[in-house]
């Protein structure tokens, strides 16, 4: 199998929508669905690898009482 182009997270997402599309469809023969989901099974899995990824990266830093950097998670806004 030739290798694959690592895609970066909304090209993964914009083919793992197109496969849904696809596979929602279902006029393709099997083999050709087997084929598109296992492609769509590993796009979701690095796209949450990503996310997981993306979310470690997400802090808060703020000074606390003592002036010593205190790293919070993000909560954003609600």
């Amino acid at each position: 199998m030739a290798a694959r182009k690592k895609l970066d997270f909304e090209s993964s997402m914009a083919r793992l929508e197109e496969i849904v599309s696809l596979l929602e469809r279902g006029d393709a023969p099997l083999e050709k669905a087997m084929t598109l989901f296992e492609e769509g099974a590993r796009l979701l899995r690095e796209c949450t690898r990503q996310l997981d990824a993306a979310e470690q990266k997400v802090t808060l830093l703020t000074a606390g009482k003592d002036g010593e950097i205190i790293e919070e998670p993000f909560q954003g806004k609600n």
